[in-house]
């Protein structure tokens, strides 16, 4: 297979002929044989989906995992492969629903970008822990000045993505209590511009989507800086893929926030982009899950879009 290596440390491709650089970089690599469909989710007469702002896979169940933004149904929604809903709860908690992720437990963690409170449930929806991240301060023009996403390590050891006014990470034990943080605003190794997505892998590598940067920035647990996949777009989320591979949902910078763009398959360790599908709706890419076999989701709007394989 043809891969196209971008590089570990780069600057962002900016203006115009960056978005013209970027599109060919990642077009330059092959097309992914992924056909695009839709995860309809049904729900109850009388509710309506608002914007789903991140998806999450249980694989033992097969269940899809999403937070919504709308008011006329649960924020929090599971949903099995043909869409029907098997759980739904969370409405009055939020303020700005932003991210869900499952732990090894298959616990429900959810994070809120206007309070910065964290939350834990069980999969039927009963709270088991809320972390008052705090930290916040009044942003002009919008709401969103919190935390963005959670990952989990070995070790009960809990990280947190905190970027629409903050730049940092935060490391909590699954018991909620703070351990340390680290970061700050800028465009230097280990510093961020909107650290929007995080992720494990088994190594005990973070991977933090550095959304304004257009990059992905590479920590140890400790908070050490590694690296980074650099030159390219605005990286909105990323998850792990099999046999050492990442994904990474992103859009030009030069183009206005939620257009369309690219969710990327990229090597881990070099940085190679492996493959790419365009996504062509608006509103998209917010999240990426891998749903099993290299087979990625996102939402797009009110709906949860799924490539899948022939």
């Amino acid at each position: 297979m043809k891969a196209l290596w971008i590089g570990l440390i780069c600057l962002p491709l900016l203006g115009q002929d960056g978005a013209v650089a970027l599109r060919a970089l990642i077009e330059a690599s092959p097309k992914l044989p992924l056909d695009e469909a839709e995860l309809v989710v049904k729900l109850p007469a009388g509710q309506e989906m608002g914007r789903v702002s991140w998806v999450s896979r249980e694989p033992k169940t097969g269940l899809t995992w999403l937070i919504q933004r709308g008011e006329k149904a649960d924020p929090v929604i599971a949903v099995d492969q043909d869409g029907r809903v098997v759980h739904s709860f969370g409405k009055g908690l939020y303020t700005i629903p932003h991210a869900i992720r499952l732990d090894p437990q298959g616990n429900v963690w959810t994070v809120d970008a206007g309070s910065s409170l964290v939350i834990k449930f069980s999969p039927k929806g009963e709270k088991l822990l809320q972390i008052e991240v705090g930290g916040l301060r009044e942003r002009v023009g919008n709401g969103f000045r919190g935390t963005t996403d959670i990952t989990f390590a070995p070790g009960r050891r809990v990280f947190i993505s905190d970027g629409y006014v903050n730049a940092r990470i935060l490391e909590y034990t699954t018991e909620g209590r703070k351990v340390r943080e680290w970061g700050s605003a800028g465009t230097g190794p280990g510093q961020f511009r909107l650290p929007h997505s995080i992720v494990v892998d088994e190594n005990n590598i973070l991977y933090v989507a550095d959304r304004e940067n257009g990059r992905i920035e590479k920590f140890d647990l400790e908070g050490k800086y590694l690296g980074e996949i650099g030159h390219l777009g605005r990286t909105y989320s990323v998850q792990l893929g099999a046999d050492g591979t990442l994904w990474a949902g992103m859009a030009q910078l030069s183009d206005p926030t939620g257009s369309p763009g690219w969710l990327v398959k990229l090597d881990r360790k070099t940085g190679m982009i492996l493959g790419y599908v365009r996504v062509a709706e608006a509103s998209a890419l917010h999240s990426v899950e891998d749903a099993g076999g290299g087979q990625p989701m996102t939402g797009a709007g009110d709906k949860i879009i799924w490539f899948r394989k022939h």
